[in-house]
């Protein structure tokens, strides 16, 4: 079973030699590569948000295991979706489904579901995957789509994962694809993404939720933000480091209405 792609073309180029050269002009020097077990990343148009995706992924110590965590744009499918088998196909390739991993969560519990139609014309998993391929070369990945729901819900969704992968000697990469505040003046977009980094950085995904919720901040990815910092605290982890943030203002010029890009590693 092969995924087509559903943005190539769109969000990103179309052909291998189009990503590395973008990719490759981006990266400008060779930064001390981290340990992380988690990151947040952009799922824009490369034209907007591809810097912040690329420097991020750029301080990442390559991993052969991924999970990625996405919001759902198109409502279609379950709650929490897992594509777990196959090859999803990207201009340098395709990229293996790790069936093992994706089997072992299913079994963790019966929150997250195999679902293959929330993932046929969703980008916010896909747009990750041709940066990822440029800078990881040869990994499997877990694409899991994630519905808004409750805390409580996150949290068993989490422990899912965390009941799949736990046992691997193998480090495992959680990475949760989300944009910031959505369409608001640039001073305001960034007051309100600055309050969720705030919550993010605090590894707080119980503030993180009540400041989208009280200062109606549009972040799609809440969900698989919550999910992956409740899952990598499980894993150990202690700390976020925002690597880079910017609006698309910065590329349009027009900062009357822009989105906001949050590049971060949890450590």
């Amino acid at each position: 079973m092969v995924r087509k792609p559903a943005v190539s073309g769109q969000f990103y180029p179309k052909t291998s030699k189009e990503i590395e050269d973008f990719v490759s002009r981006l990266v400008v020097s060779s930064p001390v590569k981290v340990s992380a077990k988690g990151a947040i990343l952009p799922h824009a148009g490369y034209i907007y948000s591809g810097k912040v995706a690329v420097v991020t992924c750029a301080k990442i110590l390559p991993r052969k295991r991924v999970v990625i965590l996405g919001p759902n744009h198109t409502g279609l499918g379950v709650e929490f979706g897992v594509y777990s088998k196959g090859l999803w196909e990207i201009p340098q390739g395709n990229v293996e489904i790790d069936e093992e991993l994706a089997q072992d969560i299913l079994r963790g519990g019966n929150f997250i579901e195999e679902d293959f139609l929330a993932h046929r014309f969703e980008h916010s998993i896909e747009v990750e995957l041709p940066i990822l391929k440029y800078f990881f070369k040869e990994f499997k990945f877990v694409p899991i789509i994630c519905a808004t729901a409750s805390l409580e819900t996150y949290r068993k969704v989490a422990q899912q994962i965390y009941q799949g992968i736990r046992e691997k000697k193998e480090e495992i990469l959680i990475i949760a694809s989300s944009d910031m505040t959505h369409y608001e003046e640039d001073t305001q977009a960034r007051k309100k993404d600055r309050l969720a980094i705030e919550a993010i950085t605090s590894l707080d995904e119980t503030e993180l939720i009540r400041r989208v919720k009280r200062e109606n901040i549009s972040m799609c990815g809440v969900a698989p933000v919550s999910i992956m910092l409740i899952l990598t605290k499980l894993l150990g982890a202690r700390k976020v480091e925002v690597v880079s943030y910017q609006t698309s203002g910065e590329v349009s010029g027009d900062y009357s209405a822009v989105v906001g890009y949050l590049g971060a590693l949890v450590i």
